[in-house]
């Protein structure tokens, strides 16, 4: 019979993903990334201190670098086998944080952008949905793989969804929020009819893909798409040993 052993060196065990997060109070339902009932599987997160909307749409993190390379290799040391964050803006560190904690890291739900359009027919591209669309900059797009040209609407010239979070505010309409989402989205596939399908920048627009998709009819792939095949590849489903009706070994890690 096979040994049972246990492998140490960590402080917390089976939370695989470790998430930056913004210091913000607005509310985040289920399905933003800030709410950990959003996730089918356990996650560990980490509050950076000052990293607000403004700060990281407006400014792109400026002075921040430092403080989310000490959070994420905090998340690492405490037991996350991989970092994700709660902005999609915050692809500008995605170097920086790989190669700080060494550990794989999926900071922006933009890094989609590249995969989505393999999948797509012929004529097709893969548009973006932002909170702020005029703030994505050549160096955002740059650092997930995702051409210059990419077509993108965001949410500011709505009336609730972008004010709420870069006001930071502690209440928000989710029906107000969700109409200037699908409105950017209509405004996005009126303005560029070859999109065929959609990535969230904002990890906050989880709770709206659903209307998204049921409205436009094309695929919507957010946060929650991202962050759910990066934790499958940290954790891969155990199906047993093929042809054996006996679990393998169980093993803590």
């Amino acid at each position: 019979m096979s040994a049972r052993r246990g492998y140490g060196g960590k402080t917390v065990y089976g939370a695989r993903v470790g998430i930056l997060m913004l210091d913000t109070k607005w509310p985040r339902p289920p399905g933003d990334t800030g709410n950990a009932l959003t996730w089918p599987f356990p996650v560990l997160y980490k509050v950076i201190p000052g990293a607000s909307a403004r700060v990281v749409i407006h400014e792109q993190g400026k002075g921040l670098g430092q403080a989310f390379l000490d959070g994420a290799a905090e998340l690492v040391k405490e037991g996350a086998d991989g970092i994700t964050t709660t902005g999609g803006f915050l692809a500008i560190f995605q170097e920086q944080l790989a190669a700080h904690v060494k550990v794989p890291v999926a900071s922006s739900s933009l890094l989609q952008i590249p995969l989505v359009q393999k999948l797509l027919p012929p004529g097709k591209r893969v548009g973006v949905l932002s909170v702020h669309g005029d703030r994505i900059t050549p160096e955002h797009w740059k650092a997930v793989g995702a051409p210059l040209d990419t077509p993108v609407m965001g949410t500011e010239g709505g009336r609730e969804f972008t004010r709420v979070l870069l006001e930071d505010e502690i209440e928000m309409d989710y029906a107000k929020a969700e109409q200037d989402i699908l409105e950017a989205g209509e405004k996005l596939l009126k303005q560029h009819p070859e999109v065929g399908a959609l990535v969230l920048e904002t990890h906050n627009m989880g709770p709206y893909s659903r209307a998204l998709n049921n409205l436009l009819r094309i695929p919507v792939y957010d946060v929650y798409t991202f962050v759910r095949w990066f934790q499958s590849g940290l954790e891969p489903r155990d199906f047993g040993h093929p042809g054996s009706s006996t679990l393998p070994v169980w093993r803590e890690r």
